[in-house]
């Protein structure tokens, strides 16, 4: 996300971000990841963490699952410029391992922080490490395709439905439903 389209909120997340220590994710990462996408978008995907894309571009997802997450967008009549994509961590876990349990209570202010700098109608979670960190629930498969709490949509992690494409037209559903109930929450509020 440009910074010149940031409001000053956004800047000042973006560069505290950017200079976190906090953890020793700092000591390995080429960069920081804190998400992209419009300051004020109605729809924000949050994945588990970066990889090794991600580390050497600073962007979420532009790896191989941010390509098939660029398909599933599409196909759900979405933009990856019209949605915010960020993840729990915001720096890469070594060899893309899972982030413990300390990384990402010291990681969630930030995700926290954009939530409410942007306000998004609708939160997909994408995956049962986004899930846990936001919700304290897991359980993708039992859970996916349900709003939780008026505002969180469960999916899919993209890489999940690389490992097994026959989950792709579910993650495409979710994503269009996402569209739906943003659209239908915009409507909402334009009426009050």
């Amino acid at each position: 996300m440009a910074a010149s389209m940031c409001p000053p909120d956004l800047i000042l997340l973006q560069e505290k971000i950017a200079s976190c220590d906090l953890c020793p994710l700092s000591l390995s990462r080429n960069l920081t990841v804190p998400g992209s996408g419009p300051s004020k978008a109605e729809i924000m995907l949050v994945g588990e963490a970066p990889g090794r894309e991600e580390d050497l571009k600073g962007l979420p997802f532009v790896g191989r699952a941010g390509r098939l997450l660029d398909e599933a967008l599409n196909e759900a009549g979405l933009k990856r410029e019209d949605v915010f994509i960020t993840s729990v961590i915001k720096c890469r876990p070594p060899q893309n391992r899972k982030p413990n349990k300390k990384e990402i209570e010291l990681c969630l202010p930030y995700l926290e922080d954009q939530m409410d700098a942007i306000r998004p109608r609708i939160i997909c979670l994408m995956g049962n490490t986004a899930i846990q960190a936001v919700l304290g629930v897991v359980g993708v498969t039992v859970l996916r395709g349900r709003i939780l709490s008026d505002r969180f949509l469960v999916t899919y992690h993209p890489a999940a439905v690389l490992r097994n494409r026959n989950l792709m037209a579910d993650f495409v559903s979710d994503l269009r439903e996402a569209k739906i109930q943003s659209l239908k929450l915009s409507k909402d509020a334009f009426a009050e």
